[in-house]
């Protein structure tokens, strides 16, 4: 069995280690955090885990493979160094603060063998997979365009701006659905409460098959929105991420344009057919996500969100993050990647 070890133990940490601890996939060792009560907190909880407050000494010991979930700004020297020691990696979204060093991070896995993962958890997600399959099976026709809505009252990070935040998630969706990376891309936002980090933002995005995809996401809103629309020519599906039940629903309509049978002719027909909701797994994505990375580990199965695919992601984030939609000062486009 695969021993597993912890890098990071704060905000999302708790969640990796309760799964760690779950899954029979593999045996959770260790864990190493800087900030010795999240140490304690941990090893309290779960006795069987050492505790390291020191990287290297964490590196040295006994474990196969790590999971990082430290600040973004970090990603990259703790997977390096991981790599380096000879450890199987999985990176918290996204994978770097940079595409040339997630890159970095991908070539010298492949150079040594390794898996590298990045932990995009809603690729894992039934209800996202689901999607795909229909998407993948012309279930919807040409897909013309998808809107994406993230939006709720924080959290609010200190090292990046809502973009690098919150738009990884939508992003990493696209690109697992679509198989493709856009070829265009900006954003417009606003830094409302922190200067110089946005917490509002929009994104928009075209893809080499045409279709056109647009984003909001924002730490400023009096509700939770995690809603998707996917628009095909056959079928459209509505994707709510806070409903409890019927994430997905499909909906059996559109917009058909009949051949004209006299010069001038002009008539739209509209069909409005019946709404179904799939049934979908009962799994928590995290688990779903640790399995395959164990998986891959044991198999050398390349995961869905290895380091190229992380990759892709962060570069789009840069793509889009790097572009002005006016020159106005007060609405710009992100000042992406600044850590601390």
């Amino acid at each position: 069995m695969k021993r597993v070890g912890l890098v990071g133990a704060g905000y999302w940490g708790p969640n990796l280690a309760r799964v760690l601890n779950q899954t029979p996939a593999c045996d959770f060792v260790a864990v190493c955090d800087r900030v010795p009560e999240q140490v304690e907190r941990i090893a309290r909880q779960y006795p069987s885990v050492n505790g390291y407050a020191n990287v290297d000494e964490f590196l040295a010991s006994s474990v196969d493979a790590v999971v990082v979930a430290t600040p973004i700004s970090s990603h990259y020297e703790i997977a390096r160094r991981a790599l380096v020691a000879g450890k199987h990696v999985l990176v918290e979204k996204p994978l770097a603060h940079s595409a040339d060093l997630a890159q970095a991070l991908t070539d010298l896995a492949a150079e040594r063998n390794l898996i590298l993962m990045t932990g995009h958890t809603f690729v894992y997600s039934p209800p996202v997979v689901k999607i795909r399959e229909l998407i993948e099976s012309g279930d919807l026709g040409d897909i013309y365009y998808v809107s994406l809505s993230r939006v709720n009252l924080g959290l609010y990070q200190k090292d990046v701006d809502v973009i690098w935040d919150l738009a990884v998630h939508d992003i990493s969706i696209l690109l697992y659905w679509l198989g493709e990376a856009p070829i265009d891309g900006m954003s417009m936002g606003r830094a409302c409460v922190q200067a110089e980090k946005n917490d509002v933002a929009f994104l928009w995005l075209k893809f080499p098959s045409g279709i056109v995809a647009s984003i909001e996401i924002s730490w400023l809103s009096p509700q939770k929105l995690r809603r998707t629309c996917v628009v095909g020519s056959k079928r459209m599906v509505v994707y709510d991420d806070t409903s409890t039940d019927e994430k997905v629903k499909i909906y059996d309509c559109g917009v058909q344009l009949p051949e004209p049978k006299s010069f001038g002719e002009f008539h739209l027909t509209y069909r409005l057919g019946d709404m179904r909701a799939p049934r979908l797994a009962n799994a928590e994505p995290l688990l779903i996500e640790v399995e395959q990375f164990v998986r891959s580990i044991e198999t050398g199965e390349v995961p869905p969100t290895d380091g190229r695919f992380g990759t892709d992601v962060v570069r789009v984030l840069e793509k889009v993050a790097g572009q002005r939609a006016f020159e106005d000062p007060a609405l710009v486009a992100s000042a992406v990647g600044r850590t601390r």
